[in-house]
């Protein structure tokens, strides 16, 4: 396919789903990059190995993974010219984006109260390595919900339709990314940490 053909508005499209995809391969290589160091750092002498990830972290996985199918059907909802299913899995999708969030903060309360901090005398790093991945991760989720904000309000300004979705695509897209990413990571602290 020629990406120089096209209407304007297909040429910012492609451009615009281009540009999300080297955001995405940027944020793998910055995940691989901590992971990586969490294998090496975990041979030193100081590392926590029998630590045991809360079960919060758990019930956020399943949370995520169920947010991942309320946006696809939202997007298929839309491709349906369904408007009234697209606003429910919309803001299903957003509301279960926070209770991720919030299982996280219910994690690191439950980490604290097994004695281990981010900083400080009651740290270890294998913790400081917890802390980072989980809150960058967050970060990443909490963008997304600002980018959902910003679809739902289109979608109540009838901004998309079945031939516009463009905005519903890329938030689809970025919004299962983050899942699986944080997917990955779960597996990755429970099996390697």
């Amino acid at each position: 396919m020629d990406l120089t053909q096209g209407t304007l508005e297909e040429k910012k499209g492609r451009a615009k789903k281009m540009m999300l995809w080297f955001g995405i391969l940027s944020l793998i290589m910055s995940f691989a990059g901590w992971t990586s160091a969490f294998v090496v750092s975990s041979t030193r002498p100081d590392w926590a190995s029998e630590f045991e990830l809360p079960q919060a972290f758990l019930i956020s996985t399943i949370v995520i993974i169920i947010s991942s199918i309320t946006i696809w059907l939202a997007k298929r909802s839309l491709t349906q010219s369904n408007r009234q299913m697209t606003t429910v899995w919309l803001l299903s999708t957003f509301v279960l984006g926070i209770i991720f969030i919030y299982n996280q903060f219910i994690g690191f309360q439950q980490i604290i109260e097994l004695g281990y901090n981010f900083t400080g005398p009651t740290s270890n790093v294998t913790m400081s390595y917890i802390y980072l991945i989980a809150v960058v991760h967050i970060l990443h989720v909490a963008v997304g919900l600002i980018c959902l904000l910003v679809v739902i309000y289109n979608h109540f300004k009838q901004k998309y339709s079945s031939s516009q979705m463009l905005g519903v695509e890329l938030i689809a897209t970025y919004w299962h990314f983050v899942d699986l990413l944080w997917v990955y990571l779960f597996l990755f602290l429970y099996f390697v940490g």
